[in-house]
């Protein structure tokens, strides 16, 4: 019998449990990512025109799938915001694939940073591949973000700079999805193997290498 998230009834929500998901909820893979692009903005083209490329990428690829998720939760169409019940995430990927596609083409179109161009690439092929995943089994989003952010940090800044920032994220995002049993041991392992895994795939077309 699958265990019950600790944190799905609100009266749950108190001390530790609700400690755990705000963090949950605060440091998910939107906001991992808008932080990524920003960093990777302001590092490839540092001033205003890495800013604004940054927040291009953000509205894209952060802040709008989150809308759609509270438009869909606050219409009914979801039932809890961590979308538990995988056949509940179709849309939400499908959209989020659509933005970083959209991010995509205009940081391609308007030579925006190599940086963003390929930070794009990576959510389209790693919300395709969740989204496949999740249609049959339900892989943990938060540790695929989480060791991606790691490895793209260790990449670009550097392996002192990956693993200073990135073990900590890894550890405490993994400990709390198993900690509210969202997810079990193997989805863990297997997002942070996808996360891995879709980062360094694109090493070798020349992201993320080098600046």
């Amino acid at each position: 019998m699958k265990k019950l998230p600790l944190d799905l009834l609100v009266q749950n929500r108190i001390g530790l449990v609700k400690a755990a998901r705000v963090y949950s909820n605060v440091v998910s893979p939107p906001v991992m990512f808008a932080v990524v692009g920003l960093a990777f903005g302001l590092y490839a083209q540092p001033g205003l025109s890495g800013f604004l490329w940054a927040a291009v990428y953000g509205l894209l690829v952060s802040l709008g799938p989150i809308l759609v998720v509270l438009f869909l939760l606050k219409t009914g169409r979801i039932a809890e915001l961590h979308m538990s019940n995988t056949r509940e995430r179709h849309i939400p990927y499908i959209s989020a694939i659509l933005f970083a596609g959209i991010a995509f083409v205009l940081v391609t179109r308007y030579n925006g940073p190599g940086l963003l161009r390929c930070l794009a690439l990576f959510n389209i092929i790693e919300l395709t591949a969740l989204a496949l995943i999740n249609s049959f089994w339900l892989i943990s989003l938060h540790a695929t973000g989480a060791m991606a952010t790691a490895v793209l940090l260790g990449l670009v800044f550097g392996w002192p700079v990956g693993l200073l920032v990135g073990l900590p994220l890894v550890g405490t995002v993994c400990w709390v999805r198993l900690f509210l049993k969202r997810h079990s041991m193997a989805q863990i392992l297997a997002g942070l193997a996808l996360g891995t895994a879709v980062v360094l795939i694109l090493v070798p077309l020349g992201c993320f290498a080098s600046a």
